[in-house]
């Protein structure tokens, strides 16, 4: 239900879009989406205390790494506890200012994800095609100026995207989606020309993933030369298995951002799987990720299993 109302009176609480639960799932739903989000919160933070904590981590790649699992927490945190809230609430209302924020941080999320990957891909890129190399050219200053750089533009892209909706007169108090984003809170205006809005919005996002695939295609197509001409099968187990997590991810992150897209394409899709579909893009990869990362790459897996084997010890 959509309530127009002047600019001059707009108010600050808006209805937002909810489930059709039925009454007895609404506790299961609720406590299936609590236990996803406490696994994906505890396996995150565990991968970024190990970072942090161990030194035989404090290398180039996994000081880029560290991005990955802090954009995960951003991004399952901004979207999923503010769902489960109103499953069991009911309340399904959102203060304005409140939604802008979960917008604005659900888009620097997606931004992340390209951006991260893409910075992980290049470090790679320099590990096995120019290994003697490798410590000249990564150095601290250079990892600085890469994450920084990913961040940064991220933040610069989808903050212009945000900047625009100031002065926008808006007259509708309802999100269309369970969570808030740019193509949302545009639903709120009428009357208003949003052309530039919605030509800066495709052009964030080819751009996102122009630069993304971009540095990535031009990584691994040169790791996998190097693979080629290098027939060690060393040097082929060293490129899959630093690469093959990475190349998941990004794979996993376009296949549910397309579902999401042409959930919306097809008229036969329920409103419930359409929600879902969205959901997927925040839910997927923050679950997902811990796992893929803790099995593909063996510095992780490893110095787990010792601070596990030194934990048991110090209790005994």
């Amino acid at each position: 239900m959509e309530v127009e109302f002047s600019n001059e009176t707009f108010q600050f609480d808006l209805k937002i879009a909810s489930f059709d639960i039925p009454p007895l799932a609404t506790y299961p739903m609720f406590f299936l989406g609590l236990l996803l989000y406490l696994f994906s919160v505890c396996c995150n933070l565990l991968i970024l205390a190990l970072i942090i904590m161990q030194k035989n981590l404090h290398k180039p790649m996994f000081i880029i790494l560290f991005s990955l699992p802090l954009n995960d927490l951003i991004g399952i945190t901004a979207m999923l506890p503010r769902v489960l809230s109103d499953i069991v609430t009911q309340a399904h209302s959102v203060y304005y200012p409140t939604c802008v924020l979960q917008g604005f941080l659900l888009h620097m999320y997606g931004g992340g994800i390209l951006f991260i990957l893409a910075a992980m891909a290049f470090d790679r890129y320099i590990a096995i095609c120019k290994p003697l190399r490798y410590n000249s050219i990564m150095t601290p200053s250079t990892v600085l100026i890469i994450i920084a750089s990913a961040w940064g533009l991220d933040l610069i892209l989808v903050g212009g995207l945000f900047f625009l909706h100031i002065g926008i007169p808006k007259c509708k108090n309802f999100i269309s989606n369970v969570y808030c984003d740019n193509p949302s809170l545009l639903r709120l205006t009428c009357g208003s020309d949003l052309t530039i809005n919605n030509i800066y919005g495709l052009f964030i996002t080819a751009t996102m993933q122009i630069i993304s695939v971009s540095i990535q295609l031009f990584s691994y197509i040169h790791i996998l030369v190097t693979c080629f001409l290098h027939r060690q099968s060393d040097a082929k187990n060293k490129a899959l298995n630093t690469c093959l997590a990475q190349i998941t991810v990004f794979l996993l992150f376009e296949s549910v951002s397309t579902i999401a897209i042409l959930s919306y394409r097809f008229k036969d899709v329920t409103p419930n799987v359409r929600k879902v579909s969205g959901m997927l893009i925040f839910l997927v990869l923050p679950v997902c990720n811990p796992i893929l990362y803790g099995v593909k790459t063996k510095e992780i897996r490893t110095t787990l299993i010792m601070v596990v084997k030194r934990k048991r010890i110090a209790c005994t």
